[in-house]
């Protein structure tokens, strides 16, 4: 028998449950060990949104598969693109204090020129560039800012699109480590400790995207498949100390990387969510007024639905409108999708599996299984 047969037989002895105030299928757990088998599985951390609270919160597998150790909702993870609603959040509090506004020219707040060279007479809006219509692309990469510098990238034009600016959609992470840079040269606050300060003391989230200010015993070790062996990735961890102490305001902050790089827990990223469920409040605590909340949920691509870093889907759940976002690097996997106004909502993380997709090429069907399993247990019952 090998290691995956063993672990994955192991995985629900291993798990830690919270707590449930909801009866489940007699059947729930054998299908889900089914599904994390199915897809090879290394840890998988839930927790169900039900009437606004939470109702289900459970991990399973591991959370270092050589240990051994078992995998927690309390464990961080770097959960990839999600942290992207996290940079759009902070922006958008900016914009509800008058200090910039979504429809500012980009150039302006960032500092430098963002100017699609194919029609440079169309100005380059924050708001397209959080919706990801600024007709910026990732084919020079993302992680410095001088890839659209023309004294420094002579292929500096190949990261536009042909497409006018507003009229077309592409996602593109260079577009949010900038906007990282704009909230850093607006607050004049480097972008983690805002986010720290704005966003997650408010919400008493212990997460963050500097790594050298984290637990680092909680983080869940990352894993991808190479060669018949999941693999641990440990640059996800990577804390880039040298380059912290050399920091430049608002041109060295893919450092933190705004579009990827925040680590939270699968709890106390419900809770973000939920904020976001009840337009921008968790209880006595407002993050955003709720017409901010509501404008990032509003998709604003034609076809892909995606508004200010959270996006609109009924492909998740049939006969459901969705709100969330996923994300995906280092072999994680992540989904935080929830419904505003019936309240119910899923925090869906693995730390490593075999990534197969379904028809449209980009949901995983791991985690398209996994929330609809949990969507049959805990909300239609």
């Amino acid at each position: 028998m090998n290691i995956l047969k063993t672990y994955t037989l192991l995985i629900f002895m291993v798990f830690t449950m919270i707590g449930s105030s909801y009866a489940q299928s007699p059947t729930f757990e054998e299908d889900l060990q089914q599904i994390m088998q199915k897809h090879e599985a290394v840890g998988l951390a839930i927790v169900v949104v039900k009437n606004g609270k939470p109702v289900f919160e459970k991990a399973y597998g591991y959370k270092d598969l050589e240990k051994k150790t078992a995998l927690s909702t309390q464990d961080l993870f770097r959960i990839a693109s999600i942290s992207k609603s996290f940079s759009s959040t902070a922006i958008m509090q900016l914009v509800e204090q008058g200090k910039i506004s979504l429809n500012d020219d980009f150039s302006e707040l960032v500092g430098f020129n963002v100017r699609n060279p194919k029609f440079p007479n169309t100005k380059i809006t924050l708001e397209m560039v959080l919706s990801h219509r600024s007709s910026l692309n990732d084919s020079n990469g993302y992680f410095t800012f001088d890839v659209l510098d023309s004294t420094k990238n002579p292929n500096w034009a190949k990261s536009y699109n042909n497409y006018e600016p507003g009229k077309g959609y592409e996602y593109c992470n260079l577009n949010f480590n900038m906007v990282g840079a704009v909230l850093e040269r607006i607050s004049n606050i480097r972008f983690d400790n805002y986010i720290e300060q704005q966003v997650l003391a408010p919400l008493q989230l212990q997460a963050g995207y500097c790594v050298d200010s984290l637990d680092q015993s909680r983080f869940a070790k990352l894993y991808v498949k190479s060669t018949g062996v999941f693999k641990e990735q440990p640059s996800a961890y990577n804390p880039r100390s040298e380059e912290i102490r050399n920091y430049t305001m608002g041109v060295s902050t893919p450092v933190f990387s705004p579009t990827g790089g925040l680590k939270i827990s699968a709890k106390d990223l419900s809770t973000y969510m939920m904020m976001h469920m009840n337009y921008g409040k968790l209880g006595k605590v407002r993050i955003l007024k709720a017409k901010s909340s509501k404008r990032m949920q509003k998709g604003l691509s034609a076809k892909e639905h995606y508004g200010l870093a959270l996006l609109e889907t009924d492909d998740l759940i049939t006969g459901e409108h969705l709100i969330g976002h996923t994300g995906s690097a280092y072999g994680l996997y992540s989904n935080m999708f929830f419904e505003p106004k019936k309240k119910f909502g899923f925090i869906v993380i693995t730390n490593g599996c075999v990534p197969n997709l379904v028809d449209d090429g980009q949901t995983l069907k791991f985690s398209k299984e996994v929330i609809n399993l949990l969507y049959k247990n805990y909300i239609k019952r």
